[in-house]
């Protein structure tokens, strides 16, 4: 009898909304009564649903007076919570007089604190079917979802906090909790529900951005309940497997990025990733391949996730395979970043980490091919650390693959980023394990520990303890040699050579070590002492030290080589600037000599450009002697000069300022032979030789190449031929715009950022106005597409820079 009398109350209090005052609250409560007798909101017909929602859409548009307080509020948080958040989020955007908005926001609020939230979710799924069409439930989706944004914007920023998206999703994971509890105490008691809405709701608050509120709720609670229920485990597992693909990604992402570890990670997702194509997709694919910007503790919780289940190994080496594949790609390391390609080489170390012996047993063909290819693709780079990246990568996959025999080993500089990148290779413990226990030799070594701390100091000055074996094959071993006393020996000192000529004889024939060691490091001093006799000798000069190699272990023997070339090179410029450009080009030379020569080049033009400095000084103070005159000068002309100088002399001074350098000045020696060093080095760089292709393999070289031709446009600014210089280098940039290879870019955008100081405006603009406007979309095209952020930066300055340029030329008085 309890439904006829809530469907006869429904239809009495819809019909006479004018009732005002005591009839109106009789009316009201005459339906919670019959509510109430008819079992809940949960037990109505879907006729009596229907019933209910046209009597709260009939109360919301009641006057005033119809609606006594307290009471009809009650109607909308006792009734069905689905028409109740539906009417309400219209009364908010339609406004009527008699229902304020600011009425309507506290019955929301309200709604919210009292869980009705959570009845609404449970109410879906314990009747899917009467919640509605499809469409119904997409409508009640976004009204949970965007209630906050629609609130806010109805209010027009002034809701309450609880609307705030920090304070709504937090409360809304936990209503999820709630709902996902009452589906496992289902279950359990033998009844089928619903999990599909959940997962909706889950899936679009993750794809609204709204992964770190509500999953901050949501998963330390499933941690928890997950770790021995396999019931509360299987609904995980339908809870994301329900998510439609348009927003798993998101949800996928947003566990990964937060599970403590990939032990939570698997209770919580199952084989998520072997069932649905879409969180296949984003796993081994996207998060892994196309994107770089995660943390190491998502690619160990992502791969360790793919370890820790047999029908997701599989998964795992297929992509390891897929990481080897980019890895040893020469596209892929010429024109990712080095962010990716470290994120990459991250990945393939944790992958290698998790296999077994068998699977390295089934792949080893493929894993070595992999190494060999990827190997010389990063030897080949310019950059050191991409060449690094490839050592460590390369001997982590040959320790993997021989055990037992040889492995890899190469020579670099260890650092944080190196003992990261291998610690990779151990796997990290899991979350949840437990630390053993400490035995009795833990605890005695435990309480040692401040022992010895405390005797540090001591066991400085301690004689070290040696074992009797290790003493015994000390003791056993060259007996009956004794060796000579040589405490009262001296250094014999060789004399260094005083003439050029005798360099060149001590360097090319001499078979005394000695004496040849003593001449390379007496070569520089003796060459700028003596310029005539090294000029006599200055080609065949910078030939032997271009050829000499190192014949006894010399300390600083390369740059002492090095400062004896540049010294050669700055005392005879243009004879020994055409040999060396000549040299470059030859055959026969090893690519280190060819950038020794571009080193000396660059170094012998810089001491050239700048002037002189002979060191004198000025002192503020301090006594100097008299200036004495020279027999038949007019002493009545420089009386003043003598009085002062003898004043000066006789002044004591208690404080002395600062010396002051006299800024040196003279005549840029560079000028006249800036050609020499410049042109030469621009002609032939595209006509590859038997040994030697700048535009081929020998790409290394070609960024030196040009960076060295960028350094010599800088420093030739304010000479004659910086006009004709600026121009066949705007061509050599036109030439090798579209380089492949990161370090040869850098140069040819250091080279515009040279031509744009050096030459000056007017010249540019007159002489070069065609190539310049070329050269101004090629660097607008450089900032939008270009791989690398340091090639973008630099495009960037020399437009900012162009544009300046033009900016004062035109307000320049003519």
């Amino acid at each position: 009898m309890a439904a006829p009398e809530l469907e006869r109350a429904l239809r009495e209090a819809a019909a006479g909304p004018e009732r005002a005052g005591e009839a109106a609250a009789v009316a009201l409560g005459a339906v919670r009564a019959a509510l109430a007798a008819a079992g809940g909101a949960a037990a109505l017909s879907e006729r009596e649903r229907a019933l209910f929602g046209a009597f709260l859409r009939s109360l919301a548009r009641a006057p005033r007076a119809a609606r006594p307080e307290g009471v009809w509020q009650r109607c909308f948080l006792e009734g069905l919570p689905a028409p109740a958040l539906c009417v309400l989020l219209e009364a908010l955007g339609c406004p009527r007089p008699s229902l304020h908005p600011k009425e309507v926001a506290e019955v929301l609020e309200q709604f919210l604190q009292e869980g009705r939230m959570s009845a609404l979710l449970w109410e879906v799924c314990q009747q899917p079917a009467q919640a509605g069409s499809p469409e119904l439930q997409e409508a009640l989706l976004n009204r949970i979802v965007c209630l906050p944004d629609y609130v806010s914007n109805k209010l027009e920023g002034k809701n309450p906090p609880v609307f705030f998206p920090q304070n709504y999703f937090p409360l809304l994971g936990g209503a999820i909790i709630q709902v996902l509890q009452k589906i496992s105490d289902s279950l359990r008691g033998g009844l089928d529900c619903s999990i599909s809405f959940v997962s909706h709701v889950l899936g679009k608050v993750c794809i609204h951005g709204r992964q770190k509120e509500i999953l901050g709720i949501l998963l330390p609670r499933l941690m928890d309940l997950t770790k021995s229920d396999c019931i509360w485990q299987r609904i995980c597992w339908r809870l994301v497997e329900c998510v439609p693909d348009r927003w798993m990604e998101a949800v996928v992402l947003g566990f990964v990025q937060r599970a403590p570890g990939a032990d939570v990670l698997s209770r919580v997702l199952g084989n998520l990733v072997v069932k649905n194509k879409k969180a296949q997709f984003v796993v081994t694919q996207k998060v892994l391949l196309l994107q770089y910007g995660h943390t190491t503790a998502v690619l160990q919780n992502l791969l360790g996730y793919l370890a820790l289940d047999s029908l997701r190994r599989a998964l795992l080496i297929k992509v390891l395979q897929e990481l080897l594949e980019t890895w040893s790609s020469s596209s892929a390391v010429k024109h990712s970043p080095p962010e990716q390609q470290q994120y990459i080489s991250k990945a393939i170390l944790i992958c290698l980490s998790h296999l077994k012996k068998t699977e390295i047993e089934s792949c080893r063909q493929e894993l070595l091919t992999s190494m060999m290819e990827g190997v010389k693709c990063h030897l080949d780079s310019s950059l050191p650390q991409i060449r690094r990246l490839g050592m460590i990568v390369a001997e982590s996959i040959s320790a993997k693959i021989n055990t037992d025999g040889p492995v890899l080993k190469f020579q670099y500089e260890e650092d944080d980023e190196v003992r990261e990148l291998k610690s990779l290779l151990v796997q990290a413990l899991p979350f949840c394990a437990v630390p053993s226990l400490p035995d009795e030799k833990n605890d005695k070594a435990d309480a040692a520990l401040p022992l010895v701390s405390e005797s540090n100091d001591k066991s400085h000055t301690a004689a070290p303890v040696m074992p009797d074996e290790e003493l015994d094959t000390e003791l056993d071993s060259d007996d009956d040699l004794i060796p000579y006393d040589m405490s009262e020996d001296k250094e014999v000192k060789i004399k260094a050579p005083v003439y050029i000529r005798d360099c060149i004889e001590a360097l090319t024939g001499s078979e005394d070590m000695d004496k040849w060691e003593a001449t390379i490091k007496a070569l520089e001093s003796l060459v700028r002492k003596n310029p005539e006799a090294t000029r006599e000798v200055s080609v065949e000069l910078a030939k032997i030290l271009l050829h000499l190699e190192e014949k006894t272990c010399i300390e600083g023997f390369v740059e002492l080589r090095q400062r004896a070339q540049v010294a050669v090179l700055t005392t005879d410029p243009i004879p020994v600037a055409k040999y060396l450009t000549s040299q470059f080009y030859s055959l026969n030379y090893s690519l280190r000599q060819r950038m020794d020569i571009l080193d000396v080049l660059v170094l012998a033009a810089q001491e050239l450009s700048y002037p002189k400095s002979h060191g004198k000084t000025k002192h503020s103070g301090g006594p100097k002697p008299c200036i004495q005159l020279l027999p038949g000068s007019d002493s009545s002309k420089d009386w003043r000069r003598i009085v002062d100088e003898r004043i000066k002399s006789k002044t004591r001074r208690f404080a002395t300022g600062q010396s002051q350098m006299e800024l040196a000045s003279g005549a840029n020696e560079f000028n006249s032979v800036a050609g020499h060093f410049f042109f030469p080095l621009i002609q032939h760089f595209d006509r590859p030789l038997t040994t030697f292709d700048l535009l081929g393999e020998d790409h290394f070289v070609l960024g030196r190449l040009v960076h060295t031709l960028a350094v010599l446009m800088y420093l030739a600014v304010n000479t004659v031929a910086v006009a004709a210089m600026g121009k066949a280098l705007l061509e050599f940039v036109w030439a090798l715009r579209f380089h492949t290879d990161l370090y040869v870019r850098q140069g040819l955008l250091s080279c515009i950022s040279s031509l744009l100081i050096s030459v000056p405006a007017e010249r540019l603009l007159e002489d070069m106005t065609e190539e310049l406007l070329e050269t101004q979309s090629w660097l607008g095209d450089v900032v939008e597409k270009d791989p690398d952020g340091d090639c973008r930066r630099l495009a960037l300055q020399n437009l900012l820079f162009m544009e300046n340029l033009k900016k004062k030329l035109q307000t320049a008085p003519s």
